[in-house]
């Protein structure tokens, strides 16, 4: 007998109210075949002359059994014959992807050990080769940088739109995508970030009609939005909206391990072959069965519980959402086409500074956020949260608006805004012979790294990119209110590697 996933989403920018997206599936998401496979390898009884060296935990460091126990080290397994090979799936991973598809409304699903971060660089590596145009946020995650330099491709970047109020940055709109396609036809794709970091989700439903005006790829990374197809108050999830590839990090808001993900495509305008080929050279060839079993774990949880489990995590976050607001000099965001699950708490009436919040929040009040902008503070709530805890994030909310800093705060922005200062492809840097100067000598200077904030882990300089005055002065900033730089070589920012000068004798 058939079993039927039903799926009803609410599209609030659609001429009608809502549509049913139908899965018709002959797979019983009941089913755990690498769980289940896995298991019998930890109970079938015989002696290991294979990786990995703890053989089954008995070589593990007994600080480390004492921390996690050792029963979770005989499931630390490497690909034996009944485990199935990821690169070459045929058994177990093969039948848990084809469960994940169907459940996430795929035609066909990879899992990844990886993080997202593989996923999106597998999928700039199979849409796009060396010189070929890519459409794209500024505001990427560093992993979309990466792809643009294993792939050779040539970023055109968008600026999202930005809320000069809250001085935080949101999505690209139809209206730039459709004016850069415009002035590049001969883009291979477009990359769009869906959603953003703080929940809020653009219109990736004109986005994708208007890139398949040009038979061209849409490209997604959702790796914050695995959870919305699985209730019909989350947004879209960009496959329904159209997306012809996504990535979801689903251990970012469901219940897999740490570092797993999964990418999903639909249609014919993306590769399959090109896919698994790129995913072979981004993703260990020692993959984690802890890591695969829990994506399958994840799914079956998702399929047939999943309405049940949002209900409950909608549910809380809006006893936070509802209940903080009324606290004086407290704010929360609220938009249209908003992930509810993303707690954004703007902590500027307060006199705060959200780095200020979030560290009092954290040290003294026992509440732990996701991160900090100059005026937020932002959570994530998840079906992993528990009713009490929605009381110790609001109780801590009260205790902090009663410390209530009665100087006013800076109105200084914390947002790069950015122009086209790229001068040479992000790969050419790269690859391009460098020196090392002074912080205060690169001005003007083409860069050849990475160079990312924490917070807000957006780059902010990246190789090609001419290095401005503005930029630099923006680190200084994240730096002195204690921010972290990532990505470069000296992560104290006295430094720079810039594309060196050769100058002919």
């Amino acid at each position: 007998m058939k079993n039927f996933i039903v799926y009803e989403y609410a599209l609030t920018d659609f001429k009608f109210d809502h549509w049913r997206f139908f899965v018709d599936i002959m797979l019983n998401q009941n089913q755990t075949p690498l769980l289940d496979a896995l298991k019998a390898c930890i109970t079938h009884a015989h002696a290991p002359f294979y990786t990995p060296g703890h053989k089954g935990g008995e070589g593990i460091s007994q600080p480390l059994a004492d921390l996690l126990g050792t029963k979770v080290f005989r499931a630390d397994l490497t690909e034996l014959a009944n485990l199935d090979n990821l690169f070459a799936p045929q058994g177990v991973i093969q039948q848990a992807q084809q469960l994940a598809a169907a459940a996430f409304g795929a035609s066909q699903t990879w899992f990844l050990v990886n993080g997202s971060t593989c996923g999106i660089e597998a999928a700039i590596i199979a849409t796009c080769g060396t010189g070929d145009k890519i459409i794209m946020p500024r505001n990427v995650h560093s992993s979309a940088i990466a792809g643009l330099i294993l792939s050779g491709a040539i970023p055109i970047f968008l600026n999202p739109e930005y809320d000069p109020v809250l001085d935080i940055a949101h999505s690209i709109t139809p209206e730039a995508v459709e004016a850069a396609l415009q002035q590049h036809p001969d883009a291979k794709a477009v990359l769009t970030v869906y959603p953003t970091y703080y929940g809020v989700c653009g219109d990736i439903q004109a986005i994708a009609h208007i890139t398949h005006q040009y038979n061209i790829p849409l490209l997604v990374d959702e790796a914050h939005g695995a959870h919305f197809a699985f209730h019909p108050q989350l947004p879209t999830p960009a496959l329904a909206a159209g997306a012809d590839l996504t990535v979801q990090s689903i251990h970012k808001v469901l219940g897999a391990m740490t570092q797993a993900s999964m990418l999903h495509v639909q249609g014919q305008r993306i590769n399959i072959d090109r896919v698994s080929k790129a995913l072979q050279l981004v993703q260990s060839t020692s993959p984690s069965y802890i890591l695969l079993a829990s994506l399958d774990a994840a799914r079956q949880q998702m399929a047939l519980q999943g309405n049940a489990l949002m209900s409950r995590t909608l549910q809380l976050a809006d006893t936070a959402r509802t209940r903080i607001s009324k606290i004086p000099g407290l704010s929360v965001l609220q938009m249209p086409n908003l992930d509810q699950t993303r707690l954004t708490v703007t902590v500027s009436g307060l006199g705060f500074t959200g780095f200020d919040a979030e560290e009092i929040l954290d040290e003294t009040l026992g509440v732990t956020a996701e991160f900090a902008s100059w005026q937020n503070v932002t959570f994530i709530i998840t079906l992993g949260n528990t009713p009490e805890d929605i009381e110790k994030l609001v109780q801590g909310f009260t205790k902090l608006g009663s410390r209530s800093n009665t100087s006013s705060l800076s109105t200084r922005k914390w947002c790069v805004v950015w122009d086209d200062k790229l001068r040479l492809s992000p790969r050419e840097a790269f690859f391009a012979v460098s020196e090392t100067l002074p912080l205060e000598q690169t001005s003007d200077r083409i860069c050849t790294e990475i160079v990312c904030p924490y917070p807000p882990g957006i780059p902010v300089l990246m190789p090609g990119e001419l290095i401005t005055p503005a930029a630099l002065e923006y680190l200084q900033q994240i730096q002195a209110i204690g921010g972290f730089i990532s990505g470069c070589a000296d992560s104290s920012l006295k430094t720079l590697k810039v594309v060196k000068i050769i100058r002919n004798s």
